[in-house]
């Protein structure tokens, strides 16, 4: 019991000196806004780029043709059981060697004419498409795919494929970073603008000190302001992301500029919100910690 009246006098004591010093906590809560809608547009973009950058990853394959004395099909599903069962292997598709040829006159329609002689003596291999789960493993997989017995050739596309693997692993990477450089800076600018708003009341502090006063006692109020400012600062950032990405996502369909497809609104805008409401709290909280403890002796 005596647990949760000290727990509440914390709290009481915390909204009132929100109150009190509105203006200090409203001058906090702004830099809270302002940063995290910052760190907010800049994440909603970085995912949304990862994501369409791993979707052109994953819709890049390996094609393993097929030996042509391989006729047998419970050696060609032995052949497709053992290709998914390698750890990099995400998904194969076995097309016959007719459907290859289909998808060469879809693929060069001025050639049809052409090609149709030949569909009787189809020159074409039946193969397996080989996606990855991850791009930086198609060289190992097309090396150990073409040691099988059964397999003629795989082919990846060349050095192009492997340089646009890479363009795309660098393009996730920058946005990581600068998601994590964004967070930081959001850390640091709200940091600062609490303990200039605790530097204020250094006086209440030493007041309250020479009175008897605990340090946990003393601290526990600011904590709890600390963490409201916070909150109020996240309401705005996180209601103009929440609504200005659902927007979006209907205007577009899902697809901007025809070309970049957006990551599905729901679960997305619950874990950015979840996101940005830990990461506000946090550094509501730490802020005032640290600031408080500065004037503050950490013994008696």
């Amino acid at each position: 019991m005596i647990f949760f009246r000290r727990l509440f006098r914390h709290l009481r004591e915390g909204f009132i000196g929100v109150k009190r010093h509105f203006g200090m906590a409203f001058s906090a809560s702004s830099a809270v806004t302002i940063t995290l809608l910052l760190v907010g547009v800049f994440a909603v973009f970085a995912i949304n780029m990862a994501y369409l950058t791993q979707e052109i990853e994953q819709s890049i394959s390996l094609v393993a043709l097929i030996d042509y004395d391989v006729t047998d099909p419970s050696a060609i599903t032995n052949m497709k059981t053992k290709i998914e069962a390698m750890e990099e292997v995400d998904r194969v598709i076995y097309r016959t060697k007719d459907e290859e040829f289909d998808f060469y006159n879809e693929e060069y329609p001025e050639m049809v004419e052409f090609s149709e002689y030949y569909r009787q003596d189809n020159p074409f291999h039946d193969a397996f498409l080989i996606y990855v789960i991850d791009g930086s493993d198609m060289g190992n997989v097309k090396t150990n795919v073409a040691k099988m017995d059964g397999i003629d050739s795989v082919q990846d596309g060349g050095n192009n494929t492997y340089t646009l693997i890479n363009i795309l692993h660098t393009i996730r990477n920058a946005g990581g970073i600068l998601i994590l450089a964004l967070v930081a800076l959001a850390v640091y600018l709200i940091y600062n603008t609490i303990k200039i708003t605790i530097a204020t009341r250094k006086d209440e502090i030493w007041i309250m000190r020479n009175v008897g006063a605990k340090n946990s006692y003393i601290r526990a109020p600011f904590l709890v302001e600390g963490v409201v400012i916070a909150i109020i600062g996240l309401i705005l950032p996180i209601g103009l992301i929440v609504y200005g990405y659902y927007k979006l996502y209907t205007m577009t369909g899902g697809v901007l500029a025809g070309v970049i497809t957006l990551v599905p609104v729901m679960p997305f805008v619950l874990y950015m919100a979840g996101a940005l409401l830990v990461i506000g709290v946090f550094v509501g909280f730490m802020g005032s910690y640290i600031s408080v403890c500065k004037y503050l002796r950490l013994t008696r």
